[in-house]
């Protein structure tokens, strides 16, 4: 079996369930967000602002966002993890955004 059709082969295992665990990411402009899910529950969900780094040039600089969400993700991944009282090991499923806006 192929890469791809194995991941369709789990995909498809994990959405029979109802209670699988998603550790989500979000960096699509100036803020970056971790949040950890299971089934339709919200287990933690973790927000590091730039608000005040970019106040002072009126408007968010996609660079500046950009190096500060590398500064910010691994340590509100471990605070997400925390919170929901898990480990990377009890994850299924990772989600992430992809492009801006």
């Amino acid at each position: 079996m192929d890469y791809y059709s194995d991941c369709v082969e789990k995909l498809e295992r994990l959405r029979a369930r109802d209670d699988y665990t998603v550790l989500a990411f979000e960096s699509s402009c100036d803020e970056t967000a971790v949040a950890v899910t299971r089934g339709r529950k919200v287990l933690s969900s973790v927000i590091s602002s730039q608000i005040e780094i970019h106040k002072r040039f009126g408007g968010v600089v996609p660079e500046i966002a950009s190096r500060n969400h590398i500064l910010a993700i691994g340590k509100i991944t471990d605070e997400a993890l925390a919170e929901a009282g898990i480990t990377l090991k009890d994850v299924d499923v990772v989600a992430v955004t992809y492009g801006a806006g």
